[in-house]
């Protein structure tokens, strides 16, 4: 059974840092490429940043470059995402999902993911 399980999110104030994990199981991670996305009630998930399988090349919306990195460590089938200078507009459901190595898609696409988390709410206070 394929699990993902996001956890590090909080209430945090705007300026703050937050580092989120995901840690997976019931695959074999290595081959993964992983995302992370947000969603606002109302509003279309969106892609923060991705890394690919290889762990060679990453990727990010153009709202966080700067803000963010993604990192994975394989040993531990976890994906993490740091945030820093966190403002309001960043309160969100943060999800972490994943793609086999093989899939030719947009990385910003949902649709192109098999496999997501239930989700971690990150509540940035002004």
């Amino acid at each position: 059974q394929v699990q993902l399980v996001e956890s590090g999110g909080g209430l945090v104030q705007a300026g703050d840092s937050l580092r989120l994990s995901c840690t997976t199981s019931g695959i074999t991670f290595s081959q993964y490429s992983m995302a992370w996305f947000r969603q606002t009630p109302g509003q279309e998930r969106e892609l923060i940043a991705a890394i690919a399988w290889t762990g060679g090349s990453t990727y990010y919306a153009d709202f966080m470059k700067g803000r963010a990195t993604i990192s994975r460590d394989n040993a531990k089938n976890t994906v993490y995402l740091q945030m820093n200078s966190l403002a309001p507009e960043d309160t969100a459901v943060y999800f972490c999902a994943a793609r086999f190595r093989g899939v030719r898609d947009s990385y910003s696409r949902p649709e192109g993911y098999t496999n997501w988390g239930p989700g971690t709410q990150v509540t940035v206070s002004s």
